[in-house]
């Protein structure tokens, strides 16, 4: 059980044990992750909020930061960078990782891998080759964190895989509104696909949001994460009913769901808004098929291992 969801069964029995805990007005989403916070982006109003104070990991939406750090130094995206064993191990690669030792691609496109298919070697790889390395390159994490007011941020490392790295949802909203302001972050988290070529071959990559993916969202900044102690989780600046809205989804169980609680708050905003039934059947329908391909969701999170934050 994640840090998000033993507080909410503690505030659960608060209100059982009639502590007076605030109602939920009946009109607001009904929200699955265990943290959320709706933010108008030019205003500041806050539209919805839910354990927004809550101090969680937030898995690879670390990598908005680790871009922001990357860009700040004004370090040439053209520059070649190639993948050593030492990124591969800090980044938990498998064997055949898609951006394997070796590999070498420039600066700009490990950003981009970094922000749009959340490469962890990527990352790393961004991270070592930052002047002073990596100590550097996480102090400057921290200290871009207290430049933008993120009281309850701190950062160990720059993918995500580390439960160490913290932060609340109303500092992931600071995030998102700071990432924003750089074009390349807002163009690179929001491209829907790309390829590379690595070690002399063409290799596809995909956005992690799926919603990016899609045509029915205008999404102008977008990260996911994903780790056994964070849960999934989903950050986004968005185009919502006329408004630019904030959107931090934090500690989703199941595979769909922050993108169910997204669709969920534009309905509520945007009542004809119709939104796309979450894919239960058909992950019903190759449930069996998949069981002879690779073990459940539910079994990987279970095994000793980290997962690869998504």
């Amino acid at each position: 059980m994640t840090l998000l969801r033993r507080i909410a069964s503690i505030l659960a029995a608060a209100a059982l044990a009639g502590w007076g805990m605030v109602a939920v007005a009946a009109d607001e989403p009904a929200l699955r992750s265990a943290a959320a916070l709706v933010v108008d982006a030019n205003t500041g109003e806050v539209l919805h909020a839910k354990n927004a104070d809550a101090v969680v990991p937030i898995a690879s939406i670390t990598k908005l930061m680790t871009a922001m750090v990357t860009i700040d130094a004004i370090l040439p995206l053209e520059e070649p960078i190639t993948i050593t064993a030492e990124d591969a191990q800090a980044a938990k690669a498998k064997r055949r990782a898609r951006v394997p030792v070796g590999a070498t691609l420039t600066r700009g496109e490990l950003l981009q891998l970094a922000l749009m298919a959340s490469e962890n070697v990527a990352a790393v790889a961004l991270g070592r080759t930052y002047p002073g390395g990596m100590d550097a390159f996480v102090a400057a994490m921290n200290a871009k964190a207290v430049d933008l007011e993120m009281t309850g941020s701190r950062f160990v490392e720059p993918t995500g895989l580390s439960s160490e790295n913290v932060a609340t949802a109303g500092d992931l909203a600071k995030l998102v509104r700071a990432a924003g302001e750089y074009g390349r972050i807002a163009e690179y988290s929001t491209t829907p696909s790309a390829e590379y070529t690595i070690r002399g071959r063409r290799v596809a990559f995909a956005n992690t949001n799926g919603l990016v993916r899609g045509a029915n969202w205008e999404i102008g900044v977008s990260k996911t994460g994903f780790i056994n102690a964070a849960g999934r989780c989903l950050v986004m600046e968005a185009k919502v009913a006329t408004r630019s809205l904030i959107i931090v989804l934090l500690d989703s169980v199941g595979k769909y769901t922050r993108i169910g609680d997204a669709n969920r708050i534009r309905q509520w905003l945007e009542p004809d808004f119709l939104a796309p039934a979450e894919p239960r059947a058909r992950a019903a329908r190759t449930k069996t098929a998949a069981k002879s391909q690779r073990a459940p969701e539910a079994r990987v999170r279970t095994q000793g291992a980290a997962p690869t934050p998504r």
